[in-house]
């Protein structure tokens, strides 16, 4: 299948993109343990190009394109395959359910559209909402990449930040009104860097999405790494 991914480029271009959107995590990753810092910016990455595929563009056919070639290379992590340079620092983690996070790509996919959304409350115990297969299976990742938890407080805390994310792609208002924010407090992050994005997202959620100034940063990120049980 063929796509605009460039598996021929250093995984340091697509980091840089991600960084180039996230300048908070230069004095982020002061809270993160030192060994951990490279495998942080890669997984973020990753779900960087995740949700820019699914949500980015007025045309959505670049970006299905897009995720059916990353769900067939997750599915190769999983056996010990790789392509894309991300994979050179993600996938020997051989703990990492990556296939499931690939079989969950269709459900970030619902989440583009506004009728899609997840703020709605499910409806009967058999409704599912739309992106909470994905945030789980992102939890799940998490818990086995940074030692971490893949509870519900977990999943919530995930969801929500899918919904900032989606917010920032999509070049609209970030609105805290998805169901995980309504018990904001009592959630907690499964891991410390959900935490710290967790703790970034907030602020600029109160900020109009616009990239933090460093002293904010800094605090943002020092309550978001205290705040995993």
């Amino acid at each position: 299948m063929s796509t605009d991914v460039d598996v021929r480029d250093g995984a340091a271009s697509f980091v840089a993109k991600w960084r180039a959107r996230w300048p908070e995590w230069e004095l982020g990753m002061v809270f993160v343990p030192a060994a951990q810092r490279p495998v942080v910016e890669a997984w973020f990455t990753l779900l960087q190009e995740l949700t820019d595929a699914a949500w980015g563009g007025a045309d959505p056919t670049p970006g299905l394109a897009k995720l059916a070639w990353w769900q067939e290379e997750l599915g190769g992590w999983s056996k010990g395959a790789r392509r894309h340079p991300l994979g050179a620092l993600l996938q020997p983690r051989s703990t990492v359910p990556w296939l499931a996070l690939g079989r969950a790509l269709p459900d970030l996919r619902a989440l583009r559209g506004r009728d899609a959304d997840a703020t709605a409350e499910p409806h009967g115990a058999g409704d599912v909402v739309a992106g909470e297969a994905f945030a789980a299976a992102v939890a799940d990742c998490e818990a086995a990449l940074f030692d971490g938890r893949a509870d519900a407080d977990a999943r919530a805390v995930v969801l929500r930040g899918l919904l900032d994310e989606r917010s920032l792609v999509q070049a609209t208002p970030m609105e805290a009104v998805d169901v995980a924010d309504r018990n904001a407090g009592r959630v907690r992050p499964g891991t410390r860097p959900r935490g710290i994005v967790s703790a970034f997202m907030s602020a600029r959620r109160r900020g109009a999405g616009a990239a933090l100034p460093p002293v904010r940063a800094l605090l943002a990120a020092w309550r978001g790494a205290r705040s995993p049980r």
